[in-house]
């Protein structure tokens, strides 16, 4: 009887150390902010666009326009025993050209300088 006390001891105090893990993935490529300037409404060409910044990850035709959509997505996920918190944040960089294939607007979203590494499932 004594052992299987030392035992149930052992893998008591032994559960947290091995059971904890954490995990950051990275999918896309960083925007630098000066890519990111150098397109200009009304004279940056689509060609220049795509030198640039390689082939979007997806490209929408809508209202008679093409539009660049490129992703970057951060994640971080912690697991302690049996708690465990996912965190995921996407910067997005949207790049409408008019009929003609030049610049006409462009949105700009970086999130994931805001991600926090959480472990504890409840609240913020």
């Amino acid at each position: 009887m004594r052992y299987v006390a030392m035992i149930a001891l052992a893998l008591s105090l032994s559960l947290p150390l091995n059971g904890c893990a954490f995990f950051r993935g990275h999918w896309g490529e960083d925007f630098d902010p000066q890519d990111v300037e150098y397109i200009k409404k009304g004279t940056t060409t689509r060609a220049e666009v795509a030198a640039r910044f390689g082939a979007p990850d997806e490209i929408v035709h809508a209202a008679e326009r093409d539009i660049f959509h490129y992703r970057r997505y951060d994640s971080k996920l912690g697991y302690l025993v049996i708690f465990s918190r996912f965190n995921i944040m996407g910067d997005h960089l949207y790049v409408f050209f008019n009929r003609e294939g030049v610049v006409d607007e462009v949105v700009f979203g970086k999130r994931t300088d805001r991600l926090k590494f959480q472990i504890w499932p409840f609240g913020d």
